[in-house]
């Protein structure tokens, strides 16, 4: 098996479109790189990054769940996890 360590943003993102809008979904680039590459038995991913302690602990279950190491999160006390927002319109 191939150990994959994915270092990047662990996010919030809030996004609209003409079509709904969502509030502080799971962001950043680890998390997308480590759920596709989860997606492959060979693969065991692994994220390195830092949120603050208002990052939900049902988002580390739910990458911890999908087989990602989830060991390598820094939790900061009194931290404030990295938001994203964007608004797309009828164009994209």
């Amino acid at each position: 098996m191939s150990k994959l360590v994915i270092v990047g943003s662990c996010a919030f993102d809030a996004i609209e479109t003409p079509f709904g809008k969502t509030d502080k979904i799971i962001g950043g680039a680890s998390p997308y790189i480590g759920l596709a590459a989860a997606q492959f038995d060979n693969v065991d991913p692994a994220i390195v990054a830092v949120v603050g302690d208002d990052f939900p602990q049902e988002y580390l279950d739910f990458l911890a769940e999908r087989g990602i190491n989830t060991d390598g999160i820094e939790v900061v006390k009194g931290g404030k996890t990295f938001f994203w927002s964007g608004k797309y319109h009828n164009d994209m």
